[in-house]
């Protein structure tokens, strides 16, 4: 399993969660961005700068991900990519997506950009407060729990 974190717009303070999470299980952790990141010195974390551009961090994670790998990203067809692929995605609110929602999640996503599209002023998500970090942590510690479970099982 490899993380991978679409990290242009991922709070630091779910980063510094992934940063503790990948240490403490052994898991590598990488952060992709189009601006230069600063990570603690560790062999299992990296950050990795992508050209300036629309979605190239995205194409970069989805071009990359190998089925199982968790990808932490608030962008729903990224996610929905993802989980084409066979991976796990969660986004900083401890949502996590999934076969069941993804369709949902773009059909919503779809209809805000077309009322944006219309100029109607849709706004953005409220801030990410502690009980969206604890939510972002437990949905975190629910994957790795339940991939630690089946790669335990012979």
């Amino acid at each position: 399993m490899h993380i991978w974190v679409d990290a242009d717009a991922c709070p630091a303070v779910i980063k510094d969660i992934l940063y503790r999470a990948a240490q403490r299980r052994g898991i590598p952790l990488t952060l992709v961005a189009n601006q230069p990141l600063q990570t603690p010195p560790s062999p299992l974390i990296r950050s990795l700068r992508v050209r300036q551009g629309f979605d190239v961090a995205d194409r970069h994670i989805a071009a990359h991900l190998q089925p199982g790998d968790l990808v932490i990203t608030a962008d729903i067809p990224l996610a929905a990519e993802v989980i084409a692929k066979g991976g796990d995605a969660i986004n900083p609110r401890g949502e996590r997506y999934t076969p069941d929602n993804i369709r949902e999640r773009l059909a919503v996503r779809n209809f805000l950009e077309e009322l944006r599209g219309a100029g109607v002023a849709t706004g953005g998500p409220p801030p990410l407060g502690l009980a969206e970090r604890q939510a972002f942590a437990n949905a975190l510690d629910r994957l790795l729990a339940q991939r630690r479970a089946t790669e335990v099982r012979p």
